[in-house]
């Protein structure tokens, strides 16, 4: 997941106000529903310390939600009065959720917010092709084109003539898959787009496979139904999904690969909370892997305003530069994003794959990809 968009919370120091908040199905009791949610949250953070001007900024924004907007919910960053950042969530919360801390709760949003992949589905025949972006329910066009439009049909003779048209035909064919593989390319880098979705005839789709850059190959994914309908929601929520528990199984055997020494005896992964501090420290980590439920994320560390003043123990922070009455306790999730945040590196939720939270993978639920140097 690429946090870059988290920029904005750790541009100002604590305390924050970190609400998840979930939007119900539309009712005749949802106005109400919604006014008591937000008189919870509010309360909550108000016995948890923040002040008045927090809660009411947040009690508002609650009130707010609509679920033909946020059909899932969202998350809330506030201090000061006001909410600075306001992520949609891609999956409901468990339980409304607010947490006045000395860093903003963000671990959850990998879970409920995370691996979102953006879609461009790709409506192919040999006439033309049709982009859609899509990102879950319904769709936006995103683009098109039409192909050359002769010859486009084979006939069943085969004297020389003929054999001389199948060969424009085929040329055509290829001129057309040509012509739609670079549209496809331009469209996945203007939209940035996690997936892209090739619907249509075997023929057609691979040729259009075929002739994409490499680069793009390990986002195609294929499916046969025909380009006369429209990729159903629920067979894109499938694919979706698929996508995600692929990304965090590769991560997890890559991770499992780098956990031993190489031939010189360094290590590509770390797991143990103190190892972790030391590689966020040195911007050493490549990419942060959480599994929510692990004993660690919760486990209390060391910060200062600073996102490289970062301890285990209080008392490591004064070689850091920073006296320890001006420490704060933090959970070590929260510490560790703050860390990549600021370094740019990404971070992923290994949850979705069953085989890490069976075999608890990382060990303590936080691990790290390093930096090969």
């Amino acid at each position: 997941m690429d946090l870059a968009f988290l920029h904005p919370l750790y541009e100002h120091p604590g305390p924050w106000a970190s609400v998840y908040a979930g939007t119900s199905a539309p009712s005749e009791s949802m106005a109400r529903e919604r006014s008591l949610a937000a008189a919870a949250v509010s309360h909550e953070l108000a016995e948890q310390g923040a002040d008045e001007a927090t809660c009411r900024a947040v009690h508002q924004a609650v009130e707010e939600l609509r679920p033909a907007t946020e059909p899932h919910g969202r998350a809330l960053f506030a201090q000061d009065g006001r909410v600075v950042l306001d992520p949609p969530l891609a999956a409901p919360p468990p339980a409304n959720e607010a947490v006045w801390a000395p860093l903003p709760r963000t671990a959850p949003l990998l879970d409920l917010a995370g691996e979102d992949p953006v879609c461009v589905v790709a409506y192919v025949d040999r006439r033309g092709a049709r982009f859609e972006l899509r990102g879950g329910p319904g769709g936006e066009v995103a683009g098109g084109m039409a192909g050359r439009r002769w010859p486009v049909h084979r006939t069943g003779a085969v004297d020389r003539p003929e054999r001389h048209f199948h060969l424009r035909v085929e040329n055509t064919w290829e001129h057309n898959a040509a012509e739609f593989a670079d549209a496809l390319a331009v469209c996945q880098e203007d939209t940035r787009a996690d997936l892209l979705i090739l619907v249509g005839e075997d023929r057609e789709r691979h040729a259009v496979r075929d002739r994409l850059p490499r680069r793009l190959l390990d986002r195609v994914i294929e499916t046969p139904y025909g380009v006369g309908g429209r990729l159903l929601d629920e067979d894109l929520t499938r694919i979706r999904a698929e996508h995600v528990r692929r990304r965090a199984a590769e991560e997890v055997e890559r991770f499992l690969a780098a956990r031993g020494p190489d031939a010189e005896g360094r290590r590509g992964a770390v797991e143990e909370v103190a190892d972790l501090v030391e590689a966020a420290r040195e911007h050493r980590i490549d990419e942060l892997l959480v599994r929510a439920e692990g004993p660690d994320t919760h486990r209390a560390v060391w910060v200062g305003e600073d996102p490289d003043q970062l301890a285990v123990r209080r008392t490591e922070l004064r070689a850091l530069g920073l006296a320890e009455d001006h420490a704060r306790s933090a959970r070590a999730d929260d510490a560790l994003l703050r860390s990549v945040v600021t370094t740019g590196a990404p971070a992923i939720s290994v949850t979705p794959a069953p085989e890490a939270a069976e075999a608890g993978i990382p060990v303590g639920g936080l691990g790290a990809l390093l930096h090969r140097t």
